[in-house]
């Protein structure tokens, strides 16, 4: 799960992270207002899931009045990489002497929390770990005592030479870890995080993520979701025991267990093609389930044929072919499908779907090659 800026900051507010006032406005009258109130030199910026604002024109300097009420013209509203802005905060201009980056991830490598930190803050971390990688360090942090302050004080005295600075720093570095760990994050970075010209060090920007399977014990963190169409359509799967993420391409495809999910994904790009989601369905042998991963891949408008790879263990493959059958009679569509039954029943299934005129393979490869060619069609 994801969230905004502005509820990141307002976490980071709660466990004592410096951060500037903001405020939250939907409209440019807001935003009129919001500036008016903070006084001086603002940003606005927008509100929504994805990074690269800044880069698209989704944050402003407004120097005055008239070009905060500019600014929120020309970005509530605006699209940004396929999110439309629907909200902004205002808030105070910082004087920066220098930008920095800190954030914590799960990191599975490791097997631990580990903290990254970097001089070259205010750019993309991606960016900074592909072309000066030496500029990040890492830290992994011990889940048995936690980042000690010793240990915060030693990451930032490599950023900051001032002793007062480094200190003030590392204090952020252990309260950012105690919410990382508190609220079951995935992620949590400050980026920049500044040095004022008068010495201060806050956090301007937050982003947060969280671990959906621990959702249950963070009624707060819960109550902040605001799922855009992709999420809603994924929490509706989730609800339904199938396991979908949505991709960029147009081959949907359905398959039962993970790892044969992501092969499959695999051999689509392998032959040329582009796989338009992740879909899961499970180990369950229930027709419905069938038909319910039938309707979230042909809403999806980019889907131009759809693979259907089931190797046959727990799931038996008659009774997805009864599933394909029922999901057909109730949607109405025009999108090929390819199938690929094998294992247990897969006979019985084969001969169920014969009488419909779908393409059946025989090969993981001949499915994906085939998927691939009705999508031209």
């Amino acid at each position: 799960m994801k969230i905004h800026e502005y509820q990141a900051r307002q976490i980071f507010r709660n466990y004592g992270i410096p951060v500037p006032a903001d405020v939250l406005c939907y409209t440019v009258r807001e935003v009129e207002k919001a500036a008016v109130e903070i006084g001086g030199m603002v940003v606005v910026k927008a509100q929504v899931l994805t990074g690269g604002r800044g880069k698209a024109g989704g944050v402003k300097l407004a120097r005055n009045l008239e070009e905060a009420i500019n600014a929120g013209k020309q970005i509530l509203g605006m699209t940004i990489k396929g999110l439309t802005v629907e909200k902004v905060i205002v808030t105070k201009a910082a004087d920066i002497e220098k930008e920095f980056y800190i954030g914590f991830v799960n990191d599975r490598n490791t097997k631990t929390v580990t903290l990254m930190a970097s001089a070259e803050g205010g750019v993309e971390i991606e960016e900074v770990a592909k072309n000066n990688p030496e500029k990040i360090i890492k830290y992994p942090v011990n889940p048995l005592t936690g980042l000690l302050n010793y240990q915060a004080r030693n990451i930032a005295l490599q950023l900051f030479g001032n002793i007062n600075q480094a200190q003030k720093a590392a204090s952020i570095l252990v309260k950012l870890y105690k919410l990382f760990i508190e609220t079951d994050s995935t992620l949590a970075e400050i980026n920049p995080l500044i040095l004022t010209t008068d010495g201060d060090v806050q956090a301007i920007d937050g982003k947060m993520n969280f671990d959906d399977n621990a959702l249950y014990r963070q009624p707060a963190i819960l109550a902040m979701r605001e799922p855009d169409e992709e999420e809603i359509q994924e929490i509706a799967a989730h609800e339904k025991g199938l396991s979908y993420i949505k991709l960029d391409g147009n081959i949907g495809c359905m398959v039962n267990g993970a790892g044969l999910a992501m092969a499959t994904m695999d051999m689509i790009k392998l032959y040329g093609g582009s796989p338009a989601n992740f879909l899961d369905i499970g180990g369950s042998s229930n027709p419905q389930k069938v038909i319910d991963a039938m309707n979230i891949l042909l809403s999806d408008k980019n889907v131009k044929s759809v693979m259907i790879n089931i190797f046959g263990g727990i799931t038996r493959c008659d009774d997805v072919a009864r599933g394909l059958l029922k999901a057909l009679e109730i949607i109405i569509t025009d999108v090929p499908i390819v199938v690929r039954l094998s294992g247990t029943n897969a006979e019985e299934g084969l001969a169920i779907l014969k009488e419909t005129g779908l393409p059946t393979v025989s090969s993981m490869s001949e499915a994906a090659k085939k998927a691939i060619e009705l999508s031209k069609r």
